[in-house]
């Protein structure tokens, strides 16, 4: 399982990905204070082979933290993430009501999408490996 994390200054997304084509196993958001457990906790649960870390605002400040638990990482290139994750949150989550009748390029999440983020950084590794 890759384990995908969003870096972020205050929160950080996290999704766990079996195959870059099936349904992730998580989806959540943390605040950064409470990465550092949830990280030993999700190692204790899953057997996370890999943890792909956005190469990107706080990349530096979570990669201690993902070897603390002694989970090898990976970063990847988290270009136009947040761009792709509203349009992969509006496919989960299709608008409804009169939010339907805007065009899905002006709308925005109702929520933070870290952990879409996320679900792509982890997608994105998965797919670049061989």
């Amino acid at each position: 399982m890759t384990l995908g994390i969003d870096p972020g200054t205050r929160k950080c997304g996290l999704a766990l990905v079996d195959r870059p084509d099936a349904a992730p196993v998580l989806l959540e958001i943390v605040p950064l204070e409470g990465l550092a457990p949830r990280l030993v906790a999700l190692a204790a649960a899953y057997p996370i082979a890999i943890a792909a870390i956005g190469r990107g605002t706080n990349a530096a400040q979570v990669v201690p933290l993902v070897t603390a638990c002694g989970l090898p990482y990976v970063l990847v290139d988290e270009r136009e993430t947040t761009l792709r994750a509203r349009v992969r949150y509006f496919v989960d989550h299709p608008p409804r009501g009169w939010r339907r009748l805007i065009p899905r390029g002006m709308l925005l999440p109702d929520r933070p999408i870290d952990d879409y983020a996320a679900l792509l950084i982890a997608e994105r590794h998965l797919s670049a490996s061989p």
